[in-house]
């Protein structure tokens, strides 16, 4: 599972609506390429930054991904609902559910 191995984010051309669930239940924020071509611009083992992708999430922002490696700039959307934002914010699901009940 991505958590186990530290992912915080997974960025893909598009997502099966289950996969996106069960990254936001992990915690892990699934994201899409806003403009498909730029999925052709990254390469494997690119280093990628999500510069204030707290915030981003938190008021439905655009999210900017930054190529350091080529030093380019693309953007990126989240796939997600409100609960599931509140839930990726939190950590994931338990975290999430664990706020909820104080």
């Amino acid at each position: 599972m991505p958590l186990y191995l530290g992912v915080k984010a997974v960025l893909a051309k598009s997502f099966a609506r289950i996969h996106c669930a069960n990254l936001a239940n992990a915690g892990i924020l699934p994201l899409v390429f806003k403009n498909e071509s730029d999925y052709d611009r990254v390469d494997q083992m690119d280093e990628l930054e999500l510069p204030e992708i707290r915030t981003a999430i938190a008021n439905d922002s655009k999210i900017v991904v930054k190529d350091v490696t080529k030093g380019i700039e693309f953007e990126a959307e989240a796939v997600l609902s409100a609960r599931q934002r509140e839930m990726v914010l939190a950590g994931g699901l338990l975290n999430y559910t664990r706020e909820q009940s104080k």
